[in-house]
């Protein structure tokens, strides 16, 4: 059993472990170290799985700052854009670490984003700090005028030895032994895609410490970099265990998001309220050894967290919904991105109020910040 996607384990954690990218690298590098406050963006582009978001994380690490991300597919108005990440763009830290801001999906925006786009070009005509889009598709029409103030940079494919040597480093960390056979055929037919790769792998390798070329008949059934919604297809639809297990290996969430993702949307899949209740009793044990994992540090506890999540939902319903059902966006995902902004500011101000009443930061934040809110709701100079 696994504690967590392998993507997610091993992504790479510093510039010289991006792999196949030397060039994107190297022009990446130029750009950023001569970055000047209001200066031009990077415009990262090419198909998925290929490092494009994976450089910027490893980058932001080896460096120590921190990222904010927004995706721009599900952000599209400009005041949800200023929201998220308006001020943060145009404030100083209040400590000394600096910040990245990456905007994925760029050419998710639409003709009719406008206020959107327009929003994201005044905000890099401001911004104190770097900011990177990526896209797969750079010459989409509605994003014209912020590639024109971007520098491009190009993502090609991955090697398949570049593919085929990760894959190997994976095994032998995770203690799989494994025929090589099986190995030369996922890096070959990923295409390219070092995360569909990763994901195969993980997929065939699921309780099991050996893997042959016989066990690649299991990733015949899955699409490649499987959007959230297809996979809350399978989990909602399928009576299948393992099927529901299988269906969030490809997904580019992490698995927490995927919680909410199926928390989301119990009520718009099952009209039963037995199903409901059984359904929820499941996301309950859980979440509930997902916090047990956390608080105790015992990660091989995450292994329940996925089967309750996946499994333990994909079998509460005494028969597949054969309904068409629209899934939503999780509210609390939506809360917290436009929050992220404000609750940061709000962790520095608790921090620096700490250190000058010679207490933790929880006492400042139960005992005293209450206070301060009523005496200047407005103000915290």
């Amino acid at each position: 059993m696994f504690k967590v996607l392998w993507t997610e384990k091993y992504k790479p954690k510093s510039m010289a472990e991006v792999v196949g990218q030397e060039e994107a690298k190297k022009t990446f590098l130029k750009w950023i170290n001569s970055w000047k406050p209001k200066g031009k963006a990077a415009l990262l582009f090419g198909p998925t799985g290929v490092g494009k978001t994976a450089m910027v994380y490893a980058y932001a690490k080896e460096n120590n700052l921190d990222v904010i991300e927004l995706n721009a597919s599900d952000y599209r108005t400009a005041q949800q854009i200023k929201e998220v990440i308006g001020n943060s763009l145009k404030q100083k830290s209040l400590f000394s670490k600096g910040k990245i801001f990456l905007i994925d999906e760029i050419d998710g925006l639409t003709a009719e984003d406008k206020g959107g786009a327009s929003e994201i070009l005044k905000l890099m005509n401001e911004a104190l700090y770097p900011i990177v889009f990526t896209a797969n598709d750079p010459w989409e029409k509605s994003i014209a005028t912020i590639r024109e103030n971007c520098v491009l940079i190009e993502f090609g494919r991955i090697p398949y030895w570049d593919i085929l040597k990760v894959l190997k480093n994976i095994c032998e960390k995770e203690g799989i032994k494994h025929d090589d056979e099986v190995l030369k055929y996922i890096a070959k037919t990923a295409n390219g895609d070092l995360r569909a790769a990763i994901n195969d792998l993980q997929a065939i390798a699921y309780g099991r410490k050996e893997i042959s070329i016989k066990d690649i008949s299991s990733l015949g059934v899955r699409e490649r970099d499987s959007p959230v919604f297809d996979s809350l297809k399978i989990i909602f639809k399928t009576t299948s265990a393992n099927a529901a297990r299988i269906a969030i290996a490809n997904v580019d969430k992490d698995l927490e998001e995927i919680f909410w993702w199926v928390e989301q949307n119990i009520i718009n899949e099952y009209e039963s309220k037995e199903d409901i209740a059984k359904a929820f009793d499941m996301l309950s044990l859980a979440d509930l050894y997902l916090n047990k994992a956390k608080t105790s540090r015992s990660y091989k506890l995450m292994k329940y967290f996925i089967d309750f999540m996946t499994a333990g939902i994909a079998l509460s319903k005494k028969q597949p919904y054969k309904k068409f059902v629209k899934y939503e966006y999780p509210s609390v995902l939506k809360y917290l991105s436009v929050t992220k902004a404000a609750r940061k500011e709000e962790k520095e101000y608790i921090l620096i109020l700490s250190k000058k009443l010679h207490c933790s930061s929880r006492k400042v934040k139960t005992q005293y910040l209450p206070f301060l809110n009523l005496l200047s709701p407005d103000d915290k100079g």
